[in-house]
């Protein structure tokens, strides 16, 4: 279980990261949000609605989140320590991001990545002991 959570973090945050960086190039160079297919990436979601426009220094963070995300995956992979906790604590800063830039595929793969890293916890853990 945990090298599956390892392997949907990596695509996950190489997902995000890889686009995020044209993201990035193209709003630095043009002003304006990048569109593949006809359809605005990064931009023109729930977070505009409320006000936050879409920026270089926005899209920097969640770059730096998809990255983490990546870092996270190489983390479970290896089986090292604090790759659960980060885990929990990279989920809402995502959640956030995918909801804000309307990226409806990468929810399901953060609940996946969860389910899959709370079945590795329960499962090393010991059988609690009856009195």
């Amino acid at each position: 279980m945990r090298k599956a959570a390892a392997v949907v973090a990596c695509l996950t945050g190489l997902g995000g990261g890889i686009p995020a960086v044209f993201g990035i190039v193209h709003l630095a160079r043009y002003g304006r949000v990048w569109t593949f297919m006809g359809l605005p990436t990064y931009g023109k979601g729930p977070l505009e609605r409320a006000g936050v426009e879409t920026s270089v220094p926005l899209l920097l963070v969640f770059l730096a989140i998809c990255v983490a995300e990546v870092v996270l995956g190489w983390m479970l992979w290896r089986n090292l320590r604090g790759a659960v906790v980060l885990s929990f604590v990279l989920l809402p800063f995502e959640l956030l991001f995918w909801w804000g830039f309307a990226l409806p595929f990468a929810s399901p793969f953060g609940v996946v990545r969860t389910v899959l890293v709370l079945g590795h916890l329960l499962r090393r853990r010991p059988p609690a002991l009856s009195a």
